[in-house]
């Protein structure tokens, strides 16, 4: 589905990612582990066309993806929901909702993917009048994966969803990612919760200082020394 090969990226004169290569399989749940500055958000943020890499091909469905500028990528089937969440809050979670249908493809189908948003996320049908600014951490991170879904991508990649939620709503949080993948869309993740991360994804590449190090099964990776040891605290 999604296929990164030998990413070179630079901030100016500083090098973030050294020949980073992976694959995310159709209907996968892949994540990407590391630490802070490791590279992970520099690479979604360079899938999605917002950095530009200086070498290096990003394809998706064999076509590739790495000229096209972020819009166009959108238009293509990568929804990228960046740390954050980068919302509207001046404007309602309906008309936020709409704004994520705004490719082509995707407008003929905006009340069907309104509808499958509320499904998956019933109280934003229940707030759907009400200013996003008002809503509470957990509710805007629901908002802005229901804002990407309205593109109906092929491909969801989330940073960081988890940032400054209650546990409980973390549980919840990654319950919905796994409902959204077994619905049929592909799912790339970077999460500061790597625990979470490997239990929910089925593969997983480590990122350090801008190089991949390590792959495999994520519950491989769950069981491994090494990574219990970097990133669970065991």
């Amino acid at each position: 589905m999604l296929r990164v090969e030998d990413l070179h990226v630079f901030y100016g004169d500083i090098q973030a990612l050294w020949g980073v290569s992976f694959e995310v399989r159709d209907r996968e749940i892949v994540t990407l582990v590391g630490s802070n500055g490791a590279g992970k958000t520099t690479t979604l943020r360079t899938i999605s066309g917002v950095l530009r890499a200086a070498r290096g091909t990003i394809t998706l469905d064999g076509t590739p993806i790495d000229r096209l500028l972020p819009h166009a990528i959108v238009a293509r089937g990568i929804g990228h929901i960046p740390e954050g969440r980068r919302l509207w809050p001046g404007m309602t979670v309906l008309e936020n909702l709409e704004l994520g249908a705004y490719p082509r493809e995707a407008r003929p189908r905006r009340r069907e993917s309104q509808e499958w948003v509320f499904s998956l996320f019933p109280l934003l049908a229940e707030r759907k009048t009400q200013l996003t600014g008002t809503l509470s951490g957990g509710e805007q991170q629901m908002l802005a994966i229901g804002r990407a879904l309205m593109a109906r991508p092929k491909v969801l990649m989330l940073d960081e969803p988890s940032l400054g939620l209650a546990p409980r709503l973390v549980a919840e949080l990654f319950r919905i990612v796994g409902e959204i993948n077994s619905q049929g869309v592909t799912v790339l993740l970077v999460e500061q919760n790597v625990h979470q991360a490997l239990e929910i994804a089925h593969r997983a590449y480590v990122l350090e200082t801008g190089r991949i190090v390590k792959e495999g099964a994520a519950r491989d990776l769950l069981n491994d020394p090494a990574i219990k040891e970097a990133y669970l605290g065991l």
